[in-house]
């Protein structure tokens, strides 16, 4: 556990003052380690609530570099920013949100042991990709390393997030959710993506994380939450465990 100095307790004086919250959650925060897995309009805005939160360390995974058509809604970068990776434009952007916090950025991508060895050293997981097969790696690992994940998708006018602990044998995984014969939509850059919505989903993933993290209120564990961006509706939908799910079933059934 982390003992707060003066500047820690100013900084993050409004989130302490909270019944909910008090110092210990606040150090269990500045102890605490996330993966971000794509810096792109959700992880931008993800990691710099995270960050500015007091998130101890926070490591970046994406290879990809800054592109005009990014910044439109992937505030973590600028103009200046155009050719960099997202990796190190957002390190520079944490850093001087909030210079106390550590920032990892990888500009690879990683094979699926590196990804495993990654997702086991963290205290939980913000899947903020935007293509199935790196979420489904995602998801696979984090069951396998017994770590919670915390995924979010925006397309067109049209968000989702869910909280998965596919680890825990009562709980379904993010792989429960979609089988083999679910259709599945296309990227932002096929179909387009209103900017706002990359915010409000990204958001909500740093609100979850942080929530898992220190052990208070209630998640989206077992949930889905589905926005419709355009007429400002929002469903929860309950998930339901996949008895035969090819990730999670596997786990589940050691464990018992």
């Amino acid at each position: 556990m982390i003992d707060l100095d003066d500047e820690q307790l100013l900084r993050y004086s409004r989130q302490i003052m909270l019944p909910q919250w008090d110092v210990a959650a606040q150090e269990k925060i500045l102890a605490s380690r996330v993966l971000i897995i794509g810096m792109g309009g959700l992880g931008s805005v993800c990691a710099m609530y995270l960050g500015a939160a007091g998130v101890g360390h926070l490591i970046l995974v994406d290879f990809d570099r800054v592109d005009l058509s990014n910044l439109q809604r992937q505030i973590a970068h600028g103009m200046q920013d155009i050719g960099r990776t997202k990796v190190a434009s957002a390190r520079d952007t944490l850093q001087a949100l909030n210079p106390g916090v550590q920032v990892t950025p990888l500009a690879t991508r990683l094979s699926p042991e590196e990804l495993l060895a990654q997702v086991r050293q963290v205290d939980a997981v913000v899947d903020a990709c935007d293509n199935f097969a790196t979420r489904f790696l995602v998801n696979q690992c984090c069951v396998e390393a017994g770590k919670p994940l915390i995924s979010g998708a925006a397309i067109r006018f049209e968000g989702q997030l869910g909280v998965f602990a596919g680890h825990r044998p009562e709980s379904p995984c993010y792989r429960c959710l979609y089988g083999d014969d679910t259709e599945l939509p296309g990227t932002c850059a096929e179909n387009g993506i209103i900017a706002p919505l990359v915010g409000v989903i990204g958001s909500l993933q740093a609100l979850e994380a942080l929530k898992v993290i220190a052990g208070i209120g209630t998640t989206l564990e077992g949930q889905l939450l589905v926005v419709d961006a355009l007429h400002t509706e929002w469903r929860r939908l309950r998930l339901k465990k996949d008895p035969e799910c090819p990730v999670c079933r596997h786990f589940s059934l050691i464990s018992k």
